[in-house]
Order: structure tokens, then C-alpha cells, then sequence
């Protein structure tokens, strides 16, 4: 069991396990990590540079978004995450943006395929999940035209 985890562009998904341990998913790899998904999160984040209360913010300046925001985790490789549900709740799933195939409904929940063919199922609606995901391109997309500037 892994006591820290740094966000990378293979990282699929973060999910808990309890309120203390989460499993992440990469493209080859699967980790137990003795941490909140958020405070992964929040690891991650520090780890480039920022935190997870900076890029909070950095969302809300970009797009005007404060809740259930999707993050700029890392901005060279542009790797974004986004949650499945508030943040504050023991139940947050966060979710690569560029890692995602496709999603579809399944038995009121959602399932993602991610690039890889992996397939996990959140307790969200398909049309929340549809909504964090365009809220995540939101950002994706102003994030590359200031770039570009």
C-alpha cells in the first residue's frame, strides 16, 4: 500500500475504497493508496506546483465554476480531472478527462471506457457525468487558447 501518489497522464481514475484508502487506476497499473481521493488529489497538485485550493480557484477565473469543479492537476500535458460528486463526500470518484473513450448510461449509473478499455461504473447520472465532462473540456478549451495567445 502506497502512502503517496502523484497524478501522472496515465492516471484513469481515483477511486475510495473507504474514507481513508483509495484505489487509483492507471493504463497499466492498479495502487491501494493510504489517502483520501481528494487529498490525492491535493498531493498531486502540490506536487506541480500549486494545490488543490489554488487550482479550485484557478477553475472559478477560468470558466466561473466553484462547484464540484473539474482541476488543472498538471498544465504542460494538460492533465485534467474532474469529480463524480462533491468533493467533500467520502464517495468522490475523480476521473481523467483525456483518458476517457466514451461513457454510456448503465442501470441508472454510468459507465466510463476509458482509451485503455478499461471500464468503471460511477453512481452518477449519465447527464451529470455528461456535465462535469463538458465542464472539464470548458476548462480544457480556455486553458489551450490562452496558451496560444
Amino acid at each position: 500500500m502506497l502512502e503517496n501518489y502523484e497524478i501522472n497522464i496515465n492516471t484513469l481514475a481515483i477511486i475510495p475504497i473507504d474514507s481513508k484508502i483509495s484505489k487509483v487506476i492507471e493504463i497499466d497499473n492498479n495502487f491501494i493508496v493510504k489517502r483520501k481521493t481528494t487529498e490525492i488529489v491535493d498531493y498531486s497538485c502540490k506536487y506541480f506546483g500549486s494545490s488543490y485550493i489554488g487550482r479550485q480557484e484557478g477553475t472559478k477565473n477560468l470558466i466561473g465554476i466553484n462547484y464540484k469543479c473539474p482541476i488543472v492537476v498538471e498544465e504542460t500535458r494538460e492533465i485534467i480531472f474532474f469529480p463524480t460528486s462533491s468533493p467533500r463526500f467520502s464517495d468522490c470518484f475523480w476521473i481523467s478527462l483525456n483518458n476517457i473513450n466514451s461513457y454510456k448510461k448503465f442501470n441508472g449509473s454510468s459507465k466510463i471506457i476509458f482509451n485503455n478499455n478499461e471500464e468503471i461504473i460511477v453512481n452518477i447520472s449519465y447527464e451529470s457525468l455528461q456535465n462535469q465532462i463538458l465542464r472539464a473540456t470548458m476548462l480544457e478549451s480556455v486553458l489551450r487558447k490562452r496558451k496560444n495567445l
